[in-house]
């Protein structure tokens, strides 16, 4: 049974929650104007997030941005919470200084859309604290809710953080360092540097060798961890200002317009202007 609060003003999904005993409803893939933390558990379970594939077990929680592609299949029974809500509910960007959400749950173009819970007692006493609230529909719901959530993303965020810490891969023949400098480059030079080639370049190795190296320890292609940075980037200026589309392509590289909204609505599903309206516009300039 989801609990669902809906916004007044557009009529479009705000915040939810729901408890789900099994996956059909992920057995396909979906893009929503979003975002969804889905806790699961389950023997074995498949996670394909950004036509990527992840193998998981146990109690898994999957951090899933705004039209972010995902799909969740299992031969075995699987059960969880899902909590969605929108950007008009809670702006991930006007408190990342305070959370650090983007970069670690949400738009990580280098890292898993997942980690393993280690502590999941907090996180459904909250479930049960926003469920309870939910019911209420009492004076000031609205701060309520954004604080339990912001306690449960604020959990979400030290336990991603110690995941990653623990998943470090044991890296040969210097491939640690390369891959490093390879994400530091990415970072810094995203929005002139678009080809594989060009980095392997500056880092003093083929291409094939980068490949190899991106492919065995991140699941991802050299030009799908470029071009995941680039959407990172344009996603965020689409939600944050009021630029021009043509004004946003030319400050990532692309002279042409045209070609970044094909560029964009390729990844993304839909293109900048749709991506725009429906997830967010110039929120912290008003």
């Amino acid at each position: 049974m989801a609990q669902i609060i809906i916004d007044k003003q557009n009529g479009e999904l705000a915040f939810r929650l729901e408890q789900f005993e099994n996956l059909s409803q992920f057995d396909h893939l979906k893009r929503k104007n979003y975002y969804s933390i889905i806790l699961l558990s389950g023997s074995n379970y498949k996670l394909n997030a950004d036509l990527s594939d992840y193998l998981l077990k146990d109690n898994q929680m999957i951090c899933l941005s705004p039209y972010q592609p995902f799909m969740i299949t299992s031969e075995s029974s699987c059960s969880g919470w899902m909590l969605n809500f929108h950007s008009d509910f809670f702006c991930t960007y006007r408190h990342q200084n305070e959370i650090e959400t983007e970069g670690i749950l949400f738009n990580n173009f280098h890292d898993l859309p997942h980690f393993q819970i280690s502590e999941e007692a907090l996180f459904f006493s909250l479930i049960d604290q926003i469920s309870n609230e939910m019911d209420r529909n009492s004076i000031a719901q609205h701060e309520v809710l954004v604080a339990f959530l912001k306690v449960f993303l604020i959990e979400a965020v030290r336990q991603k953080r110690a995941f990653d810490k623990e998943l470090v891969p044991t890296f040969s023949d210097g491939q640690s360092e390369i891959l490093q400098n390879l994400v530091d480059s990415i970072e810094n030079n995203f929005s002139s540097i678009h080809s594989p080639n060009e980095y392997a370049n500056q880092l003093c190795v083929s291409s094939k060798t980068l490949a190899g190296i991106v492919k065995k320890y991140l699941n991802q292609t050299t030009s799908t961890l470029i071009s995941n940075r680039i959407v990172i980037e344009a996603k965020r200026e689409l939600y944050l200002t009021s630029k021009p589309v043509k004004q946003i392509a030319s400050n990532l590289g692309y002279d042409d317009e045209f070609y970044f909204s094909r560029f964009f609505k390729k990844k993304v599903g839909v293109s900048p202007d749709i991506y725009r309206k429906t997830v967010g516009f110039a929120k912290l300039e008003n």
